[in-house]
């Protein structure tokens, strides 16, 4: 049984986190405050953790059997609940490929775009942007016993 079929993607309620989720990244991007990349992420996260606000990561079903990224993911959970970053799993690989932009050059390897930090600006117009929202998401999660929520991001 996969994460999928466990937790449905079509609520309203994960519509709306689905939707926070990609103005937050959206606009991390864009104020350059988002890594990408597991091997980025888990050296930003040594260097300076309490800088983190968000970490997301990303499978889809094709990527369930692939051991070494489960192990990675497992550690990142792990670093993310000792210091209190908010944690979020998502499926729809192709979905974050065309939130984020940029199709890797011909020939050059793709983006990794299992694991993304977002990092915090220190200012208050970061909430408008779906922060406090996707925030709130992973409290009630955690409040329900399900410390890695998962949201599922819907093509378009």
């Amino acid at each position: 049984m996969t994460l999928e079929e466990l937790v449905p993607c079509d609520s309203s309620k994960m519509q709306a986190v689905s939707e926070a989720v990609e103005r937050v990244l959206v606009a991390a991007q864009r104020q350059d405050r988002l890594t990408v990349g597991v091997y980025e992420s888990a050296k930003l996260m040594n260097v300076d953790p309490d800088s983190v606000v968000l970490c997301v990561l990303a499978t889809d079903e094709e990527d369930e059997g692939d051991i070494a990224l489960q192990i990675h993911f497992t550690l990142i959970q792990a670093f993310c609940c000792d210091n209190d970053i908010h944690i979020l799993r998502v499926s729809g690989m192709q979905r974050l490929a065309a939130i984020l932009g940029g199709d890797p050059e011909p020939g050059a390897e793709p983006r990794d775009l299992h694991c993304l930090l977002v990092t915090n600006p220190h200012t208050d117009a970061w909430k408008g942007q779906g922060l406090a929202e996707v925030a709130s998401y992973c409290a009630e999660s955690r409040d329900r016993n399900q410390w890695v929520p998962y949201v599922c991001l819907q093509e378009r």
